[in-house]
């Protein structure tokens, strides 16, 4: 009866606990979720104050886990339980005694559960989509460029196309409603509807506030077709997932495919090119070229049914570079394509988000076995370990484009001076399409041995480089294109799905002809 009464007293008033002298105010709407090692706690609280965690197991006397002056709380407690274990926590004001009268009402209580593999996956993809729902830009639905901006409101569109994936994935799962998801990726055509566009492309980068872009790097301020390409595939796939349940959604999104003019970015010559500003024109004169993360570029530049480019043009422009055509062994594995020893690992996630790579082939590769070599000889790079940087293994590998501890943010990959010891979570969990047996080991080892370090409100953080004093090893940020692919290949690594609905559209499958793959 004493805590139902509490209960409604919280619902109405502010109430105030007196202890030793001083007045606190209790935290409510207190709520707990438990994980395979650790246990989520959050409440709402007056700013301020400093709350001190004591947790209980199994009828076991309090002991501290720790303190924070904010809502929210990991309680990291090691190893797996072997048996259903009954957890309780008191979320208590610093000074009170955990086991005092007052303490006893601001209980919570959770049953935690042995852990399983599937438990793990579904708490990584759950998490890491938070990023694109509960941290979206709340004015445009659209994903924000990273967690610790500096710009402002800035939102990203290639991060968005990912978001879209992740959310839809999400819609499936049951993370979110169906409803709000769908009114969430309505929200981001809204603003894309309106936003500044150029010759049909999307910038970058855009001020929420204004639909404007906002400018990227000097000359960069205006159309990004890579950007843009990324955006759309995220697009299509929210397309065909909607298709039959909101047909005016679906039909928003074809007017939007519809109107980017690709061919228009090959200048009237037999190239690509990336970028061009209303205020530079082509200054930027990026031919793009591969192979790397664009080829999603060509293959929806060849799929427009409006816009079309010429097989000629891939052929000239992306096959051309001299990091096309490879050929060479590393540690043993053929790499057939890419640069020396791959490059970031990022070249074998953003494409292939949509684009399904089991069974892609042309005249020089079969995509999945092309990417599944690249993954590995990062593997194997990181095992060799020619630098002896601190902590690389079978346990902790993968490089690609993040935030770094030392430069700020950086393309690491193997066999350049970029390599200098940080790992980016996001490039082997990503790759657990490819290598699911070697990303899991990475994915048990970052959560079960480093995750009160690692891990936070949306997932893994973005960089660790445990070769750094304590303290200095870990960027403790987000960014939209590290969180999209994790999020999303794990899907695609579960069911498939994200692949389904992006290559049973017709557009699609016409396109990959048109430019020489075959897909069974």
């Amino acid at each position: 009866m004493r805590r139902t009464l509490f209960y409604l007293l919280l619902l109405v008033i502010p109430v105030v606990v007196l202890q030793a002298g001083d007045c606190f105010f209790i935290p409510w709407g207190m709520k707990a979720e438990a994980f395979p090692a650790h246990v989520e706690l959050q409440w709402n609280n007056n700013r301020g104050f400093t709350w001190e965690i004591y947790r209980s197991v199994a009828g076991s006397a309090f002991v501290k886990c720790g303190e924070t002056t904010g809502d929210y709380f990991l309680d990291f407690f090691g190893k797996p339980v072997d048996k259903a274990t009954p957890f309780r926590y008191r979320i208590v004001p610093k000074g009170m005694h955990p086991v005092s009268e007052q303490a006893v009402e601001l209980e919570l209580k959770v049953m935690v559960q042995p852990a399983t593999e599937e438990a793990l996956l579904d708490m990584v993809q759950r998490v890491t989509t938070r990023y694109f729902f509960e941290f979206s830009d709340p004015f445009t639905g659209l994903a924000r460029e990273r967690s610790n901006d500096m710009h402002g409101e800035i939102v990203t569109t290639g991060g968005t196309g990912f978001g879209v994936m992740a959310l839809v994935a999400a819609s499936e799962r049951g993370y979110y409603p169906r409803q709000e998801v769908k009114d969430r990726i309505g929200k981001m055509v809204g603003f894309l509807e309106k936003a500044e566009r150029f010759h049909g492309a999307w910038a970058h980068w855009y001020d929420a506030r204004t639909g404007k872009a906002f400018s990227f790097s000097k000359f960069d301020d205006g159309g990004d077709l890579v950007e843009t390409a990324l955006l759309m595939q995220g697009l299509l796939v929210a397309r065909e997932y909607y298709k039959a349940e909101d047909r005016v959604l679906s039909e928003r999104i074809t007017r939007l495919w519809e109107t980017v003019e690709w061919n228009w970015y090959t200048r009237g010559t037999d190239s690509l090119y990336w970028h061009w500003s209303k205020n530079h024109a082509w200054k930027m004169n990026h031919r793009i070229k591969g192979f790397d993360e664009t080829l999603i570029t060509y293959v929806l530049a060849a799929s427009s049914p409006t816009y079309p480019i010429s097989p000629k043009v891939y052929e000239t422009s992306f096959k051309t570079s001299p990091y096309f055509l490879n050929g060479k062994e590393y540690y043993g594995i053929k790499l057939d394509l890419g640069m020396e020893l791959g490059g970031p690992l990022f070249f074998s996630h953003y494409s292939f988000l949509g684009l399904d790579p089991r069974g892609l082939t042309d005249r020089h590769t079969n995509y999945f076995e092309r990417n599944k070599a690249h993954t590995l000889i990062h593997r194997a790079y990181a095992i060799d370990n020619p630098k002896q940087h601190a902590g690389y293994g079978k346990q902790l590998w993968g490089f690609t484009s993040s935030d770094d501890p030392l430069v700020g943010y950086s393309s690491h990959h193997p066999g350049t001076d970029a390599d200098n010891g940080t790992v980016s979570p996001t490039a082997a969990l990503s790759s657990i399409v490819y290598t699911p047996t070697e990303s899991k080991e990475v994915l048990s080892f970052l959560y079960y041995e480093k995750g009160s370090r690692l891990w936070g409100r949306y997932g893994f953080y973005d960089a660790y480089n445990p070769g750094l004093p304590e303290g200095q090893q870990v960027v403790r940020s987000y960014l939209a294109i590290d969180q999209g692919p994790v999020a999303v290949m794990m899907e695609n690594y579960r069911s498939g799905l994200i692949w389904k609905l992006f290559m049973q559209q017709p557009e699609i499958k016409r396109g990959l002809q048109l430019l020489g793959f075959s897909y069974p």
